[in-house]
This record gives C-alpha cells, structure tokens and sequence, in this order.
C-alpha cells in the first residue's frame, strides 16, 4: 500500500509565505530614528510641478495595494493583514514626516516598524525626482 502524500505542487505552495516575508525582511533596513533623513533624498518641495511618467509608473506599484485613491483597498490588499495604510487619515498625515515617508517607501515597512508586507524600494533612493513625486502624491490624499 502506498503511502498518502501531498500532491507535488501543495507541497512546493506550502513555503509560499514563508518566502514571500524572507525574501522581503532582509530587504528591509532598520534604524533606531525613523524619522532622519536619509542621505541624498530630496525634501518633498522639490517634487517635479508636473507628474512625469516615471512617477506615474512608480504609484503604478503602490496602488495595487494602498488603491489608486489612497484608501488601501487596492486590489492586493485584500489578503493582507494588517491592511495597507490610507494616506487619506488625517492625524496619520499630520504624524508623520516627509523623511518618515521617504525611508517607508525605499526600506519598506519593517524599517519603520510597520507591516514586513510594505516592500522595500531601493530602486527610488537615487531616484530624486520620483520619489519626492511619490512623497507628494502620498501628501495628495490627505483628507480626501
């Protein structure tokens, strides 16, 4: 008699979260002061007037979970726990620092104490332009 076994692919599906949160931890930097700046990121006045193209592509990313009205109920943010955070909270946005913002989005969410589940983007750290965008896009929301 042969023994009862997992079908191969429930066993390989089975590390999915696990891997999803340790390739994502590691990503993530840490830091006592969550609000320093981080070196050679701009402040959020110097955000380009006119969205380009590349800021749009890059919210692109942001809105599959936090939605493209800033609400956190993007399409991804249905099978997370905690839900993403809504930039239209207006004690969060009255909290937090363009600097707090600015680490969030390049370290992600385990860099400031919040969800592992909020990736890291180091991608943007040398992205001055786009990431001072996205900082404004973020501000955007406030109350809405």
């Amino acid at each position: 008699m042969v023994p009862d076994r997992e079908p191969p692919m429930a066993n390989k599906l089975r590390n999915v979260p696990f891997l999803l949160v340790a390739l994502t931890v590691p990503s993530c930097g840490g830091g006592d002061d969550l609000d320093a700046p981080i070196p050679g990121m701009p402040p959020v006045a110097s955000a380009p007037k006119d969205l380009d193209g590349q800021v749009k592509v890059a919210f692109e990313a942001c809105a599959v979970c936090h939605g493209t009205s800033g609400h956190g109920d993007g399409p991804g943010a249905a099978s997370l726990n905690p839900k993403p955070r809504t930039f239209a909270d207006v004690a969060w946005q009255d909290a937090v620092t363009d600097e707090h913002i600015q680490k969030t989005i390049v370290f992600g969410g385990a860099a400031v104490g919040k969800s592992p589940m909020m990736p890291a983007n180091p991608q943007f750290k040398d992205q001055k332009d786009v990431l001072a965008g996205l900082v404004k896009i973020v501000r955007g929301f406030k109350g809405k």
